[in-house]
């Protein structure tokens, strides 16, 4: 069983490293935007969106070593990876560069764009 969950680990943690493809400064500089703060849901009006949260956090996780992630970072790192699969995958049509989907991807550390 421990197997299993270290590989388990290890998959998530590659396709988290493959995907998030924005640095911890560059998704810092970016989540102090105005355009990172507008996108996304948000629980309560005028709060931050759940996308921007997860920015920070990813930031955290990147700048720690891979020995001390815990469980609650695998956990992140496994709802990054899904978020970023899922809207991947509804691109629109045309020019991506300024657009809500593009902005929020990178709120999740990815830019379509690279």
């Amino acid at each position: 069983m421990a197997t299993n969950a270290a590989n388990d680990q290890e998959d998530v943690y590659q396709e988290f490293k493959d995907l998030v493809n924005m640095t911890p400064k560059q998704i810092e500089k970016w989540l102090q935007t105005e355009e990172s703060k507008e996108v996304g849901f948000k629980e309560k009006e005028g709060g931050e969106s759940v996308g921007h949260q997860s920015g920070g956090k990813i930031i955290h996780i990147l700048e720690k070593k891979k020995a001390d992630l815990k469980e609650d970072d695998y956990a992140h790192m496994r709802k990054v990876v899904g978020y970023i699969k899922r809207h991947s995958a509804q691109k629109p049509g045309g020019d991506i560069e300024n657009t809500p989907w593009r902005f929020s991807l990178m709120n999740w550390g990815h830019d379509p764009m690279k």
